[in-house]
């Protein structure tokens, strides 16, 4: 399985991915990267020199069958069987442009997190009884 977004090691929902094996890091030709503000979507693209950066882990029919799930397969996400740039053959989570063509591409095709007003927190302010 190749990650690009929110599955990624320290982003919001690696733990998704308890119990699969990294194995690397690679890129895929061939797709562009947008940002949704929470995660990106990587879309299929005729331009030439474009790629996505990720990570690839081994996932076995369970864990494939729970990132169907968690990504909104058929609805949000299709999973594709794509070549990565070193030959390897990966899964991976692509949209349709139409999905995308209100957001903004990332060129250098690596998504870095989301931005400060979709980045989750890890504590709240909770309103005590003496402010009523």
């Amino acid at each position: 399985m190749f990650v690009y977004g929110s599955l990624k090691r320290h982003m919001a929902n690696h733990r998704e991915l308890q119990g699969a094996a990294w194995l690397c890091e690679a890129r895929i030709e061939g797709l562009t990267l947008h940002d949704l503000g929470p995660f990106p979507m990587a879309i299929r693209s005729s331009e030439a020199g474009c790629t996505i950066t990720g990570e690839v882990y081994r996932v076995g029919p369970k864990l494939l069958a729970h990132l169907d799930r968690f990504e909104g397969v058929p609805r949000l996400y299709e999973r594709q069987l794509h070549h990565l740039t070193d030959g390897i053959e990966a899964w991976v989570y692509v949209g349709h442009a139409r999905q995308v063509r209100h957001s903004r591409r990332i060129a250098s095709g690596v998504w870095n997190g989301p931005g400060n007003r979709f980045k989750r927190t890890t504590t709240q302010s909770v309103k005590s009884s003496e402010d009523d």
